[in-house]
């Protein structure tokens, strides 16, 4: 196998680019009006019920200004609302809508199935392995880079 870590490198960009393709980066049913970008500001406000602006953007990381235009345009179309913050009169608390919500439900479903199909090929134990060995890889990259984007 690899035991260089930049032929490894290669291989695992190889290999992610591939799984782009098969799994949950392609273009999802039509039934889920969303670009893959709103899909992620929908799972992030979904996750972190009453989050403000600046904490999704900090936790997706990315730019203040293209989070408030993202959300901004989920809420123009139904998919997310802005309440007051109970405890900062000039703050925002987002929210998913009922629509939001079940857009996100049908998206995740549909991304589920997706992984769902790459993984049936391998055994429960080639399985765990995997998904042991991903998260590994991924908390190492996260611990050593200190929120630093990828």
């Amino acid at each position: 196998m690899n035991s260089n870590l930049e032929d490894a490198a290669k291989k695992f960009l190889e290999l992610a680019t591939r799984l782009r393709r098969l799994g949950p980066g392609t273009k999802a049913p039509k039934n889920i009006p969303v670009s893959p970008a709103h899909l992620a500001f929908l799972e992030y406000i979904a996750t972190n019920k009453g989050c403000g602006i600046q904490e999704m953007a900090e936790g997706l990381k990315l730019a203040k200004p293209t989070v408030s235009i993202g959300v901004s345009q989920l809420e123009k179309n139904g998919l997310v609302v802005r309440k007051p913050d109970p405890t900062d009169g000039r703050a925002v608390q987002l929210f998913l809508t009922q629509n939001g919500v079940k857009i996100f439900q049908q998206a995740h479903a549909f991304h589920r199935q997706k992984f769902e199909q790459l993984l049936k090929g391998l055994s429960p134990e080639e399985r765990d392995t995997l998904l042991a060995l991903l998260e590994r890889a991924i908390e190492t990259a996260e611990n050593n880079n200190q929120g630093d984007k990828i």
